[in-house]
């Protein structure tokens, strides 16, 4: 049996069609109701307690789940199709975006991983004693608190001590909420003891502590990088007493242990960071706006308790060894697939896709629907908790699904930087395979009147292309977008520097053989032949991280970022090949001839070592024949000469 819609005009606001949208669902509508959250709440009590029910109203979700509660039944699934289809002045039919939007809610998303997070607590205050000891003491009932002032405090403790007070100068700070870590120099301890005001000890450098978090009233810039993202760190102007009051507020909340989302998944052997002390790709340490991601040896590593989920190191990774795990790309993949397939089942062509956070992005299109022109009839809202995190592939993926439209809402809190990177990857890729770079717009209107003004004023034609679905990582669903939406089959799509697909070129005169970055390539795509000196190159490998480039000693690579949709580049190729030398004495191939004939020109005659000696003989060896040959002869190092004859009796007796 098909699940049950319940419909809801919501007073009369706006006319979804129960039958148009049960065809193009399979799903089970109701009636249009007019106020299943009001009047008729008991019609929505007798479905939901029947089971299998989904409400197409999203602002009265937490009535409905409150209704289910009290019925003793599971709470409903909740979709928003009045804000986002039908508050609209778009006269089309509205049906296709609905059928598209019941379908992106019908999707369950993977269990989320979580780690726990602890706090007992203990709060640290730091600012001016006048602000600072007012807030130690409007939380000293509900956490453990530490006051440190920039200044003497003018404490006269007259009762029982309610929170401690010090005075000190703060030099650093790490750490996240439940463990930070805090340093101070010029720390004078308060002496509680003593008649009178509050006394100070000496003061000294170098004192340490911990706490599990901090509220910083100092009025200076901020202890952490993007630091309202740093959990339990709590800033807000001295001067605002509205700001100052909620910062106390919210930190009186912070006690016990909290569930933190695992955002991030870390591969450490897929990481092309570093290998051999040479430093290569960085573009997750150098985009990640908490510090969170350190470099590791020849990887990175992620401190999950700092990670705030902006998603932006998982587009950028070349390799997929970090990758966004809240949810994973493939359950985007999916979301995007199945939006677009509801859409053109019932009967839309040419939809856009309008990607936004849950926050600001949500807001902007609530508030243009309920005061606005609202969304268009074909642009499809997807909601998503890592804005960063919609990189180039899934851009790709979108138009390659059936989307004639990318659209990224930002907002004054997205890393706009990271987002504008990949959506210039991605237009880079749509120009080079014949397609038209302004269907991937980033978006940042100023008012909901500006958001509705942008989508209803441009409305690019139909993609012209066969849907695709899209299977594999990151670079295998790039890779089947581009593929889809070539308009020369086998292309060679040109990329700007930095971009994570490419070929290598290699000046062959200059190359040695030495195969070192063959040795080092941390993917694979250079690598060379168990039995003859040959360096060999898989293009779709290549990640474009140039440690090839720095590690080459005869500096004979350079890289060429681009995208090959022919088949030629999903088998390695030979990029240089030489003839072997055959070792003088066992016959058995072990170099390069033209390196060993160069070294024995430059050599022979010319170096001491080299001259009126058998030693030229030994680079013509193999490494086996090499220690056979130095081990007889008479000027190894360890040669001492004939054996001694051994003495008998007979020698004692003459």
């Amino acid at each position: 049996m098909p699940a049950k819609l319940l419909l809801c005009s919501c007073d009369g606001t706006q006319s979804p069609d129960p039958k148009a949208i049960g065809a193009a669902t399979g799903l089970a509508c109701s009636r249009l109701h007019s106020g299943l959250c009001g009047h008729e709440a008991d019609l929505a009590a007798k479905a939901i307690e029947g089971g299998d029910v989904i409400v197409a109203c999203g602002q009265e979700a937490a009535f409905f789940e409150t209704l289910a509660e009290d019925l003793g039944v599971e709470a409903p699934l909740t979709v928003d199709i009045r804000d986002r289809a039908g508050w609209s002045e778009d006269k089309a039919d509205k049906t296709p975006k609905t059928a598209a939007l019941l379908a992106l809610a019908q999707m369950t998303p993977p269990p989320e991983k979580t780690m726990d997070v602890a706090s007992e607590g203990m709060c640290l205050i730091l600012g001016d004693s006048a602000v600072a000891l007012l807030a130690a003491e409007a939380l000293s009932d509900a956490l453990s608190v530490t006051c440190v002032t920039t200044d003497a405090p003018d404490l006269a403790p007259a009762g029982p001590r309610r929170f401690d007070c010090h005075q000190g100068r703060l030099r650093s700070a790490s750490g996240s909420f439940g463990r930070f870590n805090v340093v101070f120099d010029g720390f004078r301890a308060a002496t509680p003891a003593g008649r009178g005001a509050l006394s100070l000890g000496e003061a000294r450098n170098g004192a340490k502590s911990e706490c599990d978090l901090i509220i910083d009233l100092r009025g200076e810039p901020p202890l952490f990088p993007a630091h309202e993202k740093r959990d339990g760190y709590l800033r807000a102007d001295p001067g605002d007493p509205k700001a100052v009051a909620k910062a106390v507020f919210d930190a009186s909340h912070m006690v016990g242990t909290f569930e933190k989302p695992l955002y991030v998944a870390l591969e450490e052997n897929l990481c092309a960071h570093s290998r051999a002390g040479r430093e290569a790709c960085r573009n997750c340490l150098d985009l990640c706006p908490t510090g969170a991601i350190s470099p590791a040896g020849e990887h990175v590593t992620v401190d999950a308790a700092v990670c705030a989920g902006c998603g932006a190191c998982a587009a950028a990774c070349p390799s997929g060894a970090i990758s966004y795990d809240a949810p994973p790309a493939s359950h985007i993949f999916a979301q995007i697939g199945a939006a677009s397939r509801a859409y053109r089942k019932a009967g839309g062509e040419a939809p856009r896709l309008l990607v936004h956070d849950s926050d600001h992005g949500a807001e902007m299109i609530a508030l243009s629907a309920r005061f606005g022109r609202g969304l268009p009839a074909d642009v499809i809202p997807l909601e998503t908790g890592a804005l960063a995190g919609f990189g180039h592939a899934e851009i790709m993926v979108a138009l390659a699904s059936g989307f004639a439209a990318v659209d990224i809402l930002t907002g004054p809190k997205a890393d706009r930087e990271a987002i504008e990177a990949q959506a210039a990857l991605a237009r880079a890729m749509l120009d080079g395979l014949g397609r038209q770079a302004e269907r991937i717009r980033v978006i940042d209107p100023t008012d909901p009147d500006a958001l509705s003004g942008l989508l209803y004023n441009e409305r690019p034609a139909p993609m012209k292309t066969e849907p695709v679905m899209a299977l594999g990582g990151r670079r295998e669903a790039t890779r089947l977008a581009a593929n889809a939406l070539a308009t020369t089959p086998g292309a060679v799509v040109p990329l700007p520097p930095g971009s994570p697909y490419g070929a290598v070129a290699l000046n062959a005169e200059a190359c040695t053989l030495c195969l070192s970055c063959a040795g080092l390539c941390p993917a694979g795509a250079l690598g060379d032949h168990p039995d003859k000196p040959q360096l060999r190159f898989q293009e779709d490998a290549c990640m474009q991280c140039g440690l090839c480039v720095s590690i080459c000693p005869e500096n004979a690579l350079t890289l060429v970022p681009q995208m090959n949709l022919a088949d030629e580049a999903l088998s390695e190729r030979v990029l240089h090949e030489e003839e072997p030398y055959d070792c003088i004495e066992c016959g058995r191939p072990f170099g390069v001839k033209s390196t060993i004939e160069r070294i024995v020109e430059k050599l022979e005659g010319v170096h001491a070592m080299f001259t009126n000696s058998d030693n030229v003989r030994l680079i013509r060896m193999c490494d086996d024949c090499r220690i056979t040959a130095q081990y007889h002869s008479d000027a190894q190092p360890f040669f001492a000469g004939p054996r001694p004859k051994i003495r008998t009796a007979e020698d004692a007796e003459e």
